[in-house]
């Protein structure tokens, strides 16, 4: 029998050899096509100047902003479904894209900044902090997973409403357009300006999430035993609040609404790691990464007349995969269905 530790640790190096694969595929795919090893010389200054700008100031952003998002979101995954023991929860299911979504599309609308401000991150943080810290209040402490997908859905349905009604209100009609795509989630002409914005929300978003993590493997025997174990289960839900908010909402406020990447990632890889939470959230992190690199690169190669936005790409894929959960899922979770 395999001791857990070290498949976890195969695990991981076999996905991060995966993810750094992908890094560099993306750095090469493109109107302008470049080889691996062309894409490594083009990184470290060397090779034709045309290249280095392609893949330095082009793709090498796009290609950080993937791998650091699709990170966060399958991190955030992971870690709602050990806080809330519950196989379906992500956050795209609980309305906090949405709701950051919103919070970004009201300060763009209003004016009050650009898409390169630290008030967009800001505002997004806000309203996925909003959503899920309402979700809770709302479903309760002990929610069963029907009441938490009705009180996601209606948190995400508020925050679609609120948001195409500031879009309607928006005294600019190429802007309400130019959100509108937007908010269909996109790494197309991201610059490293968009990295600054993000990834320090990103990172202290991760800190927050891993930091907890030994604390998901005593949840998971229920909350009361938990506290007995010296768990604080009311700081860790607020830990986790603020964690999926900062990592979600910043990702959300650079590249719009990337659903399903944070419900995906966990499963591809919890049979691998077994289902203890607490080695699953790096793990689900790289999944998240993978997943969402390769979608990227996808968008790019599929042959079409315009282009594909990476989030319609991951809902499509992210859609049937939910169902199928819940296919699969059913019998297991038929008692908290009632």
């Amino acid at each position: 029998m395999k001791h857990p530790v070290k498949t976890s640790v195969t695990v991981v190096a076999i996905l991060g050899s995966v993810v750094a694969l992908l890094f560099v595929l993306s750095l090469g795919v493109g109107p302008v096509p470049l080889s691996p090893s062309t894409v490594v010389r083009a990184l470290f200054g060397a090779g034709i100047e045309e290249q280095r700008v392609i893949v330095q100031e082009i793709r090498l952003p796009r290609a950080v902003l993937g791998l650091a998002i699709g990170g966060m979101l399958g991190l955030s995954g992971a870690a709602l479904q050990g806080l809330l023991r519950n196989p379906l929860a992500a956050p795209s299911l609980f309305g906090a894209p949405q709701a950051a979504a919103f919070g970004a599309v009201t300060i763009i609308a209003l004016g009050l900044a650009d898409v390169r401000s630290f008030a967009l991150p800001a505002a997004a943080i806000a309203g996925a902090f909003g959503s899920v810290f309402l979700l809770l209040v709302v479903a309760g402490r002990n929610a069963s997973l029907l009441l938490l997908i009705l009180a996601g859905l209606a948190i995400s349905s508020l925050a679609g409403a609120a948001t195409a009604l500031t879009m309607n209100l928006a005294s600019n009609p190429f802007a309400a357009l130019e959100i509108a795509f937007w908010l269909l989630g996109s790494l197309e002409d991201r610059s490293f300006r968009h990295v600054l914005l993000a990834l320090p929300f990103i990172i202290a978003g991760a800190v927050l999430l891993m930091s907890r993590r030994h604390a998901f493997r005593a949840l998971s025997i229920g909350e009361d035993s938990a506290q007995s174990l010296g768990v604080d289960v009311h700081r860790l839900r607020l830990v986790v609040i603020a964690g999926v908010a900062l990592g979600v909402g910043a990702s959300v406020a650079v590249a719009g609404t990337i659903g399903f990447v944070g419900l995906v990632a966990p499963h591809l890889v919890r049979s691998l790691v077994g289902h203890d939470p607490a080695r699953l959230l790096l793990p689900g992190a790289l999944a998240g990464a993978g997943l969402l690199l390769a979608a990227d690169i996808a968008v790019r190669i599929i042959p079409s007349t315009t282009d594909i936005k990476v989030g319609v790409l991951t809902a499509i894929i992210g859609v049937p995969f939910f169902l199928y959960l819940i296919v699969r899922e059913r019998r297991s979770l038929g008692g908290s269905l009632t």
